[in-house]
C-alpha cells in the first residue's frame, strides 16, 4: 500500500477510499466551529433539499442546459478539429486554441448584446467555455496518430479522404470520447456561473447563490455535494458507455 506503482485490488482500493473518508468526516466533525457547520447539520439540509420539488427543477433544468451545450460543444469541435487537417482552417483552429486564454470577465456585456434572452445566453458562455478545451484535446489526439497508421492506408490504395476517415475519425473515436468524458467537468463545473449571471430560469447555480446571499451554510455545502456527486456519476457512466460502444478499451 505504500510502495511506488504498487496496483492494489478493487476491494482493498474501496476500502482505503472509505477509511481516508471516514477519517477526514471526523477530523471536519471534531474542527467544525464557528460559522462552518458540521457535517450533521449539512446532512440535515441535504435531506431537506431532495425531498424539495423545488431542487428537483432546478437540477432538471441545470442538467438539460449542461447536456445541450455538451452536444452543441461536440460538432463544433468535430468541425474544427477535423477541418484542422486541411491546410485552410487550420489557423482557425489555433485561434480557437488560443481562445482558452480569455476570460468571461468583460465579454459578458458582449455576449447579452449578441443573445436573445437568458437561456441563449447562458448556452454561449458555457460554449465560449467549453469549446477552445475540447478544440485543444481533439487536436492533441489527432496530431498523436502515428505515420505509419497513414502508410498503411496508402498503401492499400486509400486517397488523402479515405485515410482522413480510417485512421482520424474511426480510428480515433474511442480517444474523442474519452475527451468528452473530459472535458464534461468543465461543462459542469460552468453551470453555477452560468445561472448566476441569470437566475431568471432557475438551475442549481441559482439556488446556490440564493442560499449564499442568506449566508445558508448547510444548504450551500448540502448543493456542493450534490453538484460533485452528480459529476461522478455522469463520469462513471460516460465512462461505462465508452466501454461499452468501444469494447477493446477494456484490454
Amino acid at each position: 500500500m505504500f510502495k511506488p506503482f504498487e496496483k492494489l485490488n478493487r476491494q482493498t482500493f474501496l476500502i482505503l477510499v472509505a477509511a481516508q473518508s471516514a477519517v477526514a468526516l471526523l477530523a471536519w466533525q471534531v474542527s467544525g466551529q464557528g460559522l462552518i457547520p458540521h457535517p450533521s447539520a449539512v446532512l440535515a439540509a441535504l435531506g431537506q433539499l431532495l425531498t424539495t420539488r423545488l431542487f428537483a427543477d432546478n437540477l432538471l433544468t441545470s442538467l438539460l442546459l449542461t447536456g445541450q451545450a455538451l452536444l452543441y460543444a461536440v460538432v463544433i469541435t468535430l468541425v474544427l478539429a477535423y477541418g484542422a487537417v486541411i491546410p485552410f482552417f487550420t489557423p482557425v483552429a489555433q485561434f480557437i486554441v488560443k481562445c482558452r486564454y480569455l476570460t468571461l470577465t468583460g465579454l459578458i456585456f458582449i455576449f447579452t448584446l449578441l443573445t436573445r434572452d437568458g437561456s441563449q445566453l447562458k448556452l454561449s458562455l458555457l460554449l465560449f467555455g467549453i469549446v477552445p478545451f475540447l478544440v485543444t484535446s481533439f487536436l492533441s489526439v489527432i496530431l498523436r496518430a502515428p505515420a505509419q497508421e497513414f502508410e498503411l492506408c496508402q498503401t492499400l490504395g486509400y486517397n488523402r479522404w479515405q485515410s482522413l476517415y480510417e485512421v482520424i475519425i474511426v480510428g480515433k473515436a474511442d480517444q474523442v470520447f474519452e475527451v468528452v468524458r473530459q472535458n464534461f467537468a468543465i461543462a459542469w463545473m460552468m453551470i453555477t456561473m452560468v445561472e448566476g449571471l441569470n437566475m431568471s430560469e432557475g438551475g442549481i447555480g441559482a439556488l446556490l447563490i440564493k442560499y449564499n446571499k442568506y449566508n445558508d451554510l448547510p444548504h450551500v455545502l448540502a448543493l456542493q455535494a450534490v453538484i460533485f456527486g452528480i459529476g461522478l456519476c455522469l463520469d462513471y457512466l460516460l465512462g461505462e458507455l465508452r466501454h461499452w460502444l468501444f469494447p477493446y478499451t477494456k484490454l
